[in-house]
């Protein structure tokens, strides 16, 4: 019975919470940005002429990729943290519902234009 109670207790210890460093949001949303930056240059960067060969592919592809993730997730994260801003401002589930997407569009729309 013993090692089960010391089972337990390892358990306990092993998935107790851990709070992240305060400023991870910012490290996060700094590298998302960066992705993006560097995914937008690779791809302002290729030449139309040299993708007649489909060997030239995988970067431009790569760098796409790359830029809608970290932009979806950029605006996911910024989006998110006005949740609770948000969630105090509608009555009811249907208000929160568009103020959100109202936010989102206006979070792309913020990263679009600089592309």
């Amino acid at each position: 019975m013993s090692d089960a109670a010391d089972f337990e207790l390892l358990l306990r210890q092993a998935l107790t919470p851990v709070e992240p460093p305060a400023d991870m949001p910012e490290r996060i949303e700094a590298t998302l940005v960066n992705l993006t930056e560097m995914a937008a240059d690779e791809l302002e960067a290729w030449e139309l002429s040299a993708m007649r060969d489909p060997r030239n592919w995988v970067r431009p592809a790569a760098a796409a990729v790359v830029g809608v993730t970290a932009g979806s997730a950029l605006v996911a994260l910024r989006v998110r943290g006005r949740h609770r801003t948000r969630k105090q401002q509608s009555g009811n589930v249907l208000e929160l519902a568009e103020r959100t997407i109202k936010d989102v569009a206006e979070e792309a729309r913020r990263l679009l234009p600089e592309r």
